[in-house]
């Protein structure tokens, strides 16, 4: 499967769609989800063109490997809920069809602000 530079977060990235951002940086975008499933719930994407996890960790230099993990831990501390300011969240990434992957761009989801639950009902 190739990238689809139609897809929301490719439109977001290039400000065709606009977001509520929370952070950005030369890797990363991240914004608060339009329909949030937890108190807390942000998205983190990566500036370059991947598809998935699979995808990413196949391909992504380690500068934009080492920028995702980074940024992620930047925007849960930014919301208050990284361990170091709060009190946890779960970041998920869903990966193709039977992951429940709907949109094929790479993404985190970061839920916190309270108390999320079981991994998977």
């Amino acid at each position: 499967m190739s990238y689809d530079d139609s897809n929301i977060f490719a439109k977001i990235l290039r400000n065709e769609i606009p977001c509520e951002k929370i952070y950005e940086d030369e890797f990363v975008l991240s914004f608060h989800d339009i329909n949030p499933q937890k108190k807390i719930h942000a998205l983190v994407i990566p500036k370059g063109k991947y598809i998935d996890l699979d995808d990413f960790s196949n391909n992504a230099s380690k500068e934009e490997i080492v920028g995702l993990i980074k940024g992620i831990n930047i925007v849960a501390k930014k919301l208050g809920i990284s361990k170091d300011v709060g009190k946890g969240y779960r970041a998920l990434s869903n990966i193709n069809e039977h992951g429940g992957q709907e949109v094929p761009h790479l993404h985190f989801h970061l839920f916190g602000g309270e108390k999320i639950g079981k991994m998977v009902e």
